[in-house]
């Protein structure tokens, strides 16, 4: 049961927090979850509440129906004469948008201090496939197929998939990936890195959250600084992520969760992390 509903003001996209996570679900599942306007927006809304919401400590992105993500929706753009179609924003206004849309969604599920987990009931392709990259972590079910699919239609990329794949699975691999547009599945997923497990069907959303609620309930401060850790090694300089380490590492060790811990290992007993 919920503890909070959180009002994305659409019916593309449901938000709730349950025992400490924000389960963030893609809601349209007759187009296998492609993108629309409301359904960003709904996300946007859902990632700026829960940076700085005091009762999630974990953020979950899912989807309806047995699909993760279609990415845009071409069949949209196809109806409309492309993306963009008879559009009266002009080009300049359209690239601020998306730059926009890029940075408060893909952009803050990878730099929100919070963790973030794409769970993936099903095909994760495009933009899709850009939105769990940028999540922390990404487990799924046997179902799960992943594709750039960009190449198939005429599109370079967006949402920071290139950025994201690039350093899960290196260069050559993401430019092969995104050449050819191939085909995933999860056995080849999970040995190149690309998901950290595979769950059944059935129990992949409460594996998810099972794993959520673990975090949720963790050292939260120590989770934030860890991740701008994280994230500062895959593109910092080495001198730079040492220094930022240092600092990182001396301010957990003030924080109530840290003398917490310590004196649980000494109790042999679990920590009561409370996030401050």
């Amino acid at each position: 049961m919920s503890d909070r509903i959180f009002d994305t003001g659409t019916d593309d996209i449901n938000t709730e927090v349950i025992d400490g996570v924000m389960r963030i679900t893609l809601n349209r599942p007759e187009r296998r979850n492609a993108m629309s306007d409301g359904m960003l927006q709904g996300l946007v809304a859902s990632l700026g509440d829960a940076e700085v919401a005091t009762d999630v400590g974990a953020v979950v992105v899912t989807g309806a129906g047995g699909a993760f993500c279609a990415g845009g929706d071409v069949k949209g753009m196809a109806e409309a004469g492309g993306e963009g179609g008879g559009s009266a924003v002009q080009y300049d206004a359209r690239v601020h948008l998306q730059r926009g849309n890029q940075r408060d969604t893909a952009g803050k599920l990878y730099e929100l201090p919070k963790p973030t987990i794409a769970a993936l009931p099903g095909p994760a392709a495009g933009a899709g496939l850009s939105i769990a990259l940028s999540c922390d972590l990404r487990y799924a079910s046997p179902n799960a197929i992943l594709t750039t699919a960009f190449a198939r239609v005429g599109f370079s990329g967006d949402y920071g998939g290139t950025y994201f794949m690039s350093r899960l699975i290196g260069s050559a691999k993401a430019r092969e990936l995104y050449f050819l547009s191939e085909k995933v599945d999860m056995e080849e997923a999970e040995r190149l890195g690309l998901v950290n497990g595979v769950f059944s069907e059935d129990s992949l959303q409460d594996e998810v959250m099972a794993i959520g609620r673990r975090l949720a309930q963790g050292p939260t401060v120590a989770y934030r600084y860890m991740k701008e850790n994280l994230n500062r090694a895959v593109h910092g300089e080495m001198g730079e992520c040492l220094d930022m380490e240092a600092t990182h590492h001396i301010h957990c060790g003030q924080t109530r969760d840290h003398k917490e811990a310590a004196q649980a290992f000494v109790d042999k007993r679990e920590p009561d992390f409370q996030g401050r």
